[in-house]
């Protein structure tokens, strides 16, 4: 904080203007964070994905059977949150000879049934996806399952974390959701150690890892700090 301050005031003697300081400064910050942290969200890739969102539709308006660009359209939706109207885009194919057996289709699929109040289905297609390849987007589908059922599960929550674990071991998030899951089982020493373990991988860690897995180290060092 106090580094924060001697930035502000440098920058404030520099441009003459407090309103200019603060501005600048949560540039240098932003920039900082984005080159060695990684907290902050990209102001890039929003862009990027509206613009190639703009060129999928339109090529779909030339060819509205166009499967590969109505898959892609779906994903990018997703990213963008928008899980209704990818799911206007992936139900219609479910008979489709063509996706029968892609996980990454079920896996969306599921996705957006999960997330437009369809918590059964969802599951239903995740699952299906993992039983057509469990490594599938390299276990996720594991983790999204645990946080669905981390409420009203939790024995399967777990399990679903252990397999996550198995795909993925050098995640510190997957140690970081055990954690917290846990905790709301009420295994407080189980939970610590989980936490422990993930901030002893975090630093075993190579240095091009730790960036991706820098988030939930912080978090579960927080998660430790507060108990």
């Amino acid at each position: 904080m106090f580094g924060k301050f001697l930035l502000f005031g440098l920058l404030w003697s520099i441009f003459g203007n407090p309103i200019l300081a603060f501005i600048a400064m949560i540039v240098i910050l932003y920039i900082i964070d984005r080159r060695f942290i990684g907290l902050s969200p990209s102001l890039v890739k929003p862009l990027r994905r509206m613009g190639r969102i703009r060129k999928l539709r339109h090529q779909l308006d030339m060819n509205p059977n166009d499967l590969t660009s109505k898959l892609d359209l779906a994903k990018l939706l997703i990213e963008k949150k928008s899980f209704r109207a990818a799911r206007e885009l992936l139900e219609p194919l479910r008979d489709r000879e063509a996706v029968e057996q892609s996980a990454e289709y079920w896996d969306d699929l599921g996705t957006c049934l999960l997330r437009t109040g369809e918590p059964e289905a969802g599951e239903s297609a995740i699952r299906q996806a993992l039983s057509i390849n469990p490594r599938v987007k390299y276990g996720q589908p594991y983790l999204r399952l645990a946080a669905m059922n981390s409420t009203r599960d939790t024995v399967q929550a777990l399990h679903d974390i252990e397999a996550f674990q198995q795909i993925h071991t050098s995640s510190c998030e997957g140690y970081y959701r055990l954690a917290q899951l846990n905790k709301l089982m009420g295994r407080k020493a189980e939970a610590k150690r989980a936490l422990e373990e993930s901030a002893r991988l975090y630093r075993m860690l190579p240095r091009y890892k730790r960036r991706e897995e820098r988030r939930w180290a912080l978090l579960s060092y927080w998660s430790r700090l507060m108990g």
